[in-house]
């Protein structure tokens, strides 16, 4: 059950400009990156680099931490939403997920709403509203997180949606799941910082 109450607070308080500066970088942090930060990587370092070849992992730290940032301090169900909705419609305009045929990628996208919206709120329920340490509510949230997404990889998959025994099946298994862990334990440890570093000397912080 949502606790719309909760949506509405925030672990520090920040004036008018500093709140619309918050909501502008987050926007770019869950909408640009998927779209500019592969290319990126690719420009410089090569099409066929590491970095390139493993530009989920950047691209997740990234829009991981802006989740993690907008469930402590970004107030408001509609902000919310609306930056869970940013991410993978972003990576589907751009063909980043996972360099799959755009068809998989819509029927991934509900999980992934489900999944973001999960890590936001739980942050927003647990750290900001019932003061709970933030090293727990990473561990709740990103696992959370990560299980929602890749229990909608397996309906999918027993739904024969998604080709059993293919390479897609194969890429999916690992990007929606494992994956998925990686990068949200790094967003919430880039966010951890953060947070200290923006917010500490504005409140006494629970971490």
């Amino acid at each position: 059950m949502i606790n719309e109450n909760c949506l509405q607070k925030r672990y520090a308080d920040v004036s008018h400009l500093a709140e619309i500066i918050e909501i502008i970088l987050i926007s770019l942090g869950v909408f640009l990156t998927p779209l500019v930060i592969p290319q990126i990587l690719s420009f410089i370092f090569g099409a066929n680099s590491f970095l390139a070849t493993n530009s989920q992992f950047v691209v997740g730290a990234i829009v991981n931490t802006s989740l993690v940032i907008a469930g402590i301090n970004l107030k408001g169900w509609k902000k919310i939403f609306a930056i869970v909705f940013l991410p993978s419609i972003s990576a589907l305009f751009s063909g980043l997920v996972l360099n799959l045929s755009a068809i998989y990628t819509v029927y991934m996208i509900p999980a992934i709403w489900l999944g973001n919206f999960a890590l936001v709120y739980l942050f927003k329920f647990l750290f900001v509203s019932k003061k709970v340490n933030y090293i727990l509510t990473s561990i709740c949230a990103i696992l959370t997180k990560a299980t929602i997404i890749f229990a909608g990889y397996h309906i999918l998959l027993w739904s024969n949606i998604i080709p059993q025994n293919s390479k897609v099946a194969t890429v999916l298994f690992t990007s929606m799941g494992i994956n998925q862990v990686i990068t949200a334990i790094m967003g919430c440890s880039i966010a951890f910082v953060l947070v200290k570093l923006l917010y500490s000397s504005k409140k006494e912080a629970q971490i």
